[in-house]
């Protein structure tokens, strides 16, 4: 869609089950912090093991969904390894996260390389939080251009079962962000 030239080098930088991949004939190298979700390669995204400009592409889909109520399966703190910067006392926020991913993302980008952000807005304890925004925000801070915006509508928004009442919108949507290592998006 948006590579110059056909990528040969892909980067999938929290491939976790490799679920994004699924029925794609790409040859990625995936990395993950952890060891059980078998990655290409075990690795933190903020300091990775790879040089300076070696991939064409770089594919970024952080986590979206801390825990709700007394749900531990989806604890920021254990699952992403978060730790102390990610409490509950601190909205289970991550975009502290951000600015060390992208300017790792920027380093070992090629010139004109793409990274792609799956990325969706989510809310805590009634508080919004806008990752996207944030997320623009690190990428552009790190020296990407932001390119494009693309909007996925969900077939439906993302409700937990024990969810009694809604006191906010229910998202039905997430956010592709497209971003180039260049001064132009063209």
């Amino acid at each position: 869609m948006y590579p110059r030239r056909n990528p040969r080098k892909i980067l999938d930088a929290t491939v976790n089950g490799g679920r994004f991949w699924r029925g794609s004939s790409r040859r990625i190298i995936g990395i993950d912090n952890t060891a059980g979700h078998k990655p290409s390669v075990v690795a933190d995204n903020t300091a990775t093991p790879f040089g300076n400009c070696f991939f064409d592409v770089v594919v970024y889909d952080p986590p979206h969904i801390p825990n709700q109520g007394r749900d531990k399966q989806k604890d920021f703190h254990e699952r992403f390894g978060l730790g102390e910067k990610s409490p509950k006392e601190r909205g289970y926020t991550f975009t502290h996260t951000y600015p060390p991913f992208v300017r790792e993302a920027h380093r070992i980008l090629k010139d004109e390389g793409i990274l792609f952000c799956k990325i969706t807005d989510y809310i805590h304890h009634h508080r919004y939080q806008w990752a996207h925004v944030e997320f623009i925000r690190a990428a552009e801070d790190a020296g990407f251009r932001a390119c494009d915006c693309i909007i996925k509508i969900r077939k439906g928004p993302i409700i937990d079962p024990k969810w009694k009442k809604a006191h906010h919108s229910r998202r039905q949507h997430t956010y592709w962000l497209v971003f180039r290592k260049s001064q132009k998006c063209e």
